[in-house]
This record gives structure tokens, sequence and C-alpha cells, in this order.
């Protein structure tokens, strides 16, 4: 009788797909979290894009330019429909033109490619020292080149990533390079040539 019973419970098959389901349930869930949270931040890029632009575009018109925090309002309205906990951080650095995008050029005397005692370089922002960076903060004035960054922080969407050791938050950023409206005449400081003791 008890041999009888055994072998028809080792030849049942009704409950395999419960126990099969049960193995990889776990895994196909971890593995469609996982595809969700890696779409979900080139979505959330993409928008915070979209933003910026309209956003870079509206800051160059004389009628926004002092009003910059309605226009940050805006990204921060984009980003916020799709991530609620987001928090924002923008700044603005501005440019006489477009060629002055790139380090102070220097004088260099002896060929290193380094500013070095005793050699020169023309301070385009007029901080009195050598920037790799030689932009002004703010917006700028009329026909100044601004650059506009948005870096937003936002909760990923599901756990499966902080399993595997990463962070539970993400870091995006996007930035805009337009020139400002040319509603007056453009202030450009004299550049003045700065030598190193």
């Amino acid at each position: 009788m008890t041999a009888r019973v055994l072998s028809g419970i080792g030849s049942d098959r009704r409950g395999t797909t419960v126990i099969e389901f049960a193995i990889l349930a776990p895994v196909l869930m971890l593995l469609v979290m996982g595809i969700g949270d890696l779409l979900y931040r080139p979505y959330v890029q993409a928008i915070l894009d979209g933003a910026v632009q309209k956003a870079g575009r509206d800051s160059t018109l004389e009628s926004s330019a002092t009003d910059q925090s309605a226009i940050d309002d805006q990204v921060k309205a984009a980003i916020g429909m799709i991530a609620k906990d987001a928090t924002f951080n923008s700044y603005r650095e501005n440019y006489a033109a477009f060629a002055l995008i790139k380090p102070e050029p220097i004088y260099d005397t002896n060929g290193n490619g380094m500013l070095d005692a005793q050699e020169c370089f023309d301070d385009i922002n007029g901080n009195g020292q050598y920037d790799r960076n030689p932009a002004r903060t703010g917006q700028g004035g009329a026909e100044d080149v601004t650059r506009y960054t948005v870096r937003v922080v936002y909760t990923r969407p599901f756990p499966v990533m902080t399993l595997l050791g990463l962070p539970a938050t993400q870091e995006i950023e996007s930035s805009t390079l337009l020139k400002n409206q040319p509603y007056k005449r453009q202030n450009t400081p004299a550049v003045q040539r700065v030598c190193l003791p």
C-alpha cells in the first residue's frame, strides 16, 4: 500500500508548473525591473533635454532677462511630471562670443604648452587669474553667449539597482548654448594681458 502511494506521488506531475514558476518568477521580475530602470533614464534625459532647450531659447529674449527663476520653474515642472521627488540645480555662465568658449590664450615663451612663471595670458573674464573656462556667471547681456545647465537628481523607479550596490538615486545633466538677442549694444570689457611674476 505504502509503495503504491509513493509511486503515485513520484509520478504525479500536477504541481510542477507552480514550482517552476516559483523558481523563475523572481528572476523574471528582477529582469523586467532592471530593464525598466535602464529605460527610465533616457526617458527622463529626453524630457530634460527638451525642457532645457526651450528654457534656453526663452531666456535669450530681453523680456526674460530679469526673471530667470520663472524659466527654471518651467524645467522643474516638466521633470516634476515624471520624477516627483527630483531635486534641481541650475546655473548660467556667459561669454562675449562663441569663439571665447575655450581656455584663456597664453603667451607660451618656452613652448611647453603650459602657463609658467613670467609668462602672460589674456584675462578674458577680467578676474585676474588664468582660467580654462573664462565664463562669467549669470545670463549675461545683449548678444552674449549663454550656457544654461540643469542638473537633476531623482530616485530610481525600481529598487533592483540597489541590490547590485548602485545608489538609489540617479543624476543627469543637460546643457544648451545660445546667443542672447541683440536688444541693445553689447557690453564687452577690454581684455587685459596679465603676466605671472
